[in-house]
């Protein structure tokens, strides 16, 4: 007998996902228990099992219910830098530029990227839509985040820095991209720093401003 299809938001039990850059795994393990399976789902981190459970002492239960692979980069925290910092600004967008190419290599007819972030200054400095247009990705939708959809969900910071504390989830949207058909494609995705260069030098950022700036990076490839 074929299962039910079992929706949560804008993901289902029928699809096949990957998400990338998890934290304390707890956003894969609320879909896990909504669908009532892990089986269509890989979850991934950038650190490895016995890092995961130093740093986010709360995935351990996460981690019991779900497939997982740690391979894949993320940006972080640094004691330097601060969120508005040119240097952080541009390891972001390096970090997201070789994440939407890679990404889009694998996608299937229909496949969707999704990527959930923060819509305000100065993330909104990283241009995740420009980045994607230049991988040949089309902003399909874009639609608020809200946590409390995800029962069970606790957001977690990158990097080494206060690593199993959340974040302010501030203008948070779910960015949802497509393969962009070849009429549309266009563009240089390193125009992006050349674009933004006499911004970015007037920005330079303190160590005090990442007591209110706090990097949302929990980046997820939708594959239907």
């Amino acid at each position: 007998m074929k299962k039910k299809e079992r929706w949560i938001q804008h993901y289902s039990s029928s699809q096949k996902i990957l998400l990338v850059g998890e934290g304390d795994f707890s956003f894969s393990a609320c879909l896990a228990r909504h669908f009532g399976s892990a089986a269509n789902m890989v979850a991934t981190s950038s650190d490895s099992s016995g890092m995961v459970r130093t740093k986010h002492w709360s995935s351990e239960t996460h981690l019991e219910e779900l497939q997982r692979v740690f391979n894949f980069p993320h940006a972080g925290h640094f004691p330097f830098l601060c969120e508005r910092n040119v240097q952080l600004i541009k390891m972001h967008r390096e970090l997201l530029k070789s994440f939407f190419k890679s990404a889009r290599e694998m996608l299937s007819g229909g496949g969707e990227i999704h990527v959930t972030h923060r819509d305000d200054y100065p993330y909104d400095r990283w241009k995740l839509e420009k980045l994607a247009k230049g991988a040949g990705l089309n902003l399909k939708e874009k639609v608020e985040f809200q946590k409390k959809d995800y029962p069970g969900y606790h957001n977690k910071r990158g990097g080494d820095i206060k690593s199993n504390k959340t974040f302010p989830l501030n203008a948070c949207y779910t960015f949802k991209f497509s393969v962009i058909t070849p009429k549309k494609v266009g563009g240089d995705i390193n125009d992006i720093d050349d674009d933004e260069e006499k911004e970015d030098s007037a920005s330079t950022g303190s160590l005090d401003d990442e007591v209110e700036g706090i990097l949302p990076v929990f980046s997820r490839l939708h594959l239907k």
